[in-house]
Formats: structure tokens, sequence, C-alpha cells
């Protein structure tokens, strides 16, 4: 398929970024526009997957630092892998997992010894199959049920 993953630069990496997350959260999964883009967009890290031609296909973000601890209740060394997306064509293809590596392989740059993510419950299984383990009750996101999810980096 001649994919690559790499972070997201400039502008136009971006708008690729957020079409992605509109495909995959707005449109599939009926997340609210304004709840799919927040705050912590303009100082996390995104990693992007392009075709060979250039096509967007899939997407993730990773929070650190300051931002990641207030998310994690404070954790030191805990880093926050989020957004995953990736579009129905390129599914089942292992470029989820490939994305994940690669927010895991910022977040240790960026000296994080651990990473949380919020998973909605039906891609449990994918994360798992990670070495990501669930902890703490299942509960609403964006009307989506969602499990914390841990994993020493």
């Amino acid at each position: 398929m001649g994919t690559e993953v790499r972070v997201a630069e400039g502008e136009s990496d971006l708008a690729l970024v957020r079409e992605v997350r509109r495909a995959v959260f707005v449109v599939e999964q009926n997340v609210p526009e304004e709840l799919e883009y927040d705050e912590y967009d303009a100082t996390s890290v995104h990693l992007l997957a392009v075709a060979g031609d250039g096509s967007a296909l899939g997407t993730g973000r990773l929070i650190f630092g300051d931002q990641a601890r207030e998310l994690t209740g404070g954790v030191e060394g805990r880093v926050l892998l989020g957004r995953l997306a990736v579009l129905p064509q390129a599914r089942g293809t292992g470029l989820g997992a490939e994305i994940v590596r690669a927010i895991e392989a910022a977040g240790v740059e960026r000296g994080g010894s651990e990473m949380e993510l919020h998973a909605q419950v039906q891609a449990l299984g994918f994360y798992e199959r990670l070495g990501y383990v669930a902890e703490g009750p299942e509960y609403e996101d964006a009307g989506i049920p969602h499990r914390t999810m841990t994993r020493a980096l």
C-alpha cells in the first residue's frame, strides 16, 4: 500500500488530520463536531498516515506534559493517546496498530513512561492485543461507551 506514518507538520497535514477525524468521528459515529475538536488540538502531537498518493488514511494524537498530567489525574510520566481514527478502506491492514506504535514512540521521546487512552468499548480487543489493560468502570463520552486503558512504555 506504500503507507507512511509521520508527525503532521504544517497546515496541509493538519487539514488532513481534521478530514480523517471528521469522516470517522463526526460523520460515521455521529460525534457532535463541537466535541470532536478541542483546546488540546493546538498543542498535541498529531500523527498522520498517508497513502503513496498523499491521501490521508488515519490519524491519532499525543497529549503530553502539563496537559497530560491534568487529564490523567496528575500521574507523573503518563502521556495520553487519543483521537485514533482509520478510514474504512484502511481498516484491517495493521495501520491502526502502526499509528498507535508511532504515538507511543512520540510519547517516549517526550518523557513518557506510561500511556493512557480512553477506548471505545467496541475497540477494547484491539488495544488489548497491543498490550493495554482496561482499568476502572465503563463511562460515556460523546454518547459512546468507553473504558480507560494503560500500558507501560
